[in-house]
């Protein structure tokens, strides 16, 4: 496990490959980390490819500094542009999953130069919009009182603040046209309970890019982590890089 270190003196855990261009960046969602199958497998990928690879921990999760309560989407997103920044050298492909989805966005948006292509696995950008709505309302009442609710939902347990959906509004991407020219990849999985089939939609119509493909998946759920769903996110990093 290697770390750099953010201004505020807090690590940031990553794992690296170094191999040619473009280099693959795989951006985790909430309350998971970069230790995950879909993280593993692009991995073994790259090194098949001979391709530059990069894993991480955005703050409060896995290896990297705090807990998730002490942190925010501005914060994952900046998380996201640092390791951009200090650990990568040439376009990148993002490939974000859940919450990575819209890290990715946020980042491509800011810093084009640095994008090659954009792959979506089961991307959420504004998930705080509607994960208010969905919660219990004692939750949302905790929220409101205590500024910290735990809630079990999908088979996991949650830690959700106040200051996350207070910041994710101030990092709302679907409501306005998105900047971003570069090639984009959207996979969503039909029996994904979490996020909306609609969101892939919703994507392609906001960003300027003439290049978004859409893949659904009919039998894949919100984690696109079967052997099947694994191979259609390596045959789209194919066609991104011959592309």
């Amino acid at each position: 496990m290697s770390y750099i270190l953010n201004k505020q003196n807090q690590k940031i855990a990553y794992r690296k490959i170094i191999g040619n261009s473009p280099g693959i960046i795989f951006i985790h969602g909430y309350n998971s980390d970069m230790s995950g199958k879909k993280a593993l497998h692009i991995e073994k990928y790259a090194k098949k490819k001979k391709l530059s690879f990069l894993r991480f921990d955005c703050r409060g999760h896995g290896k990297s500094h705090g807990t998730i309560k002490d942190f925010v989407i501005s914060d994952w997103k900046k998380d996201l542009l640092e390791v951009i920044n200090k650990l990568t050298k040439g376009p990148q492909i993002l490939v974000g999953s859940s919450m990575g989805g819209w890290l990715m966005l946020l980042a491509a948006k800011e810093k084009p130069s640095s994008i090659y292509g954009l792959i979506g696995l089961a991307a959420a950008p504004d998930f705080t919009r509607n994960l208010y709505k969905e919660i219990p309302k004692k939750n949302q009442k905790e929220i409101l009182t205590k500024e910290i609710t735990k809630v079990r939902k999908w088979n996991f347990n949650y830690t959700f603040t106040k200051k996350l959906f207070s910041d994710g509004k101030k990092n709302f991407i679907l409501g306005k046209k998105i900047n971003i020219k570069k090639p984009i990849v959207l996979i969503h999985g039909l029996k994904d309970n979490t996020v909306s089939s609609e969101i892939p939609m919703k994507i392609q119509k906001k960003v300027t890019s003439r290049n978004v493909i859409i893949k659904y998946v009919k039998n894949g759920d919100h984690s696109l982590s079967k052997k099947k769903d694994l191979e259609i996110i390596l045959n789209s990093l194919d066609e991104l890089i011959q592309n």
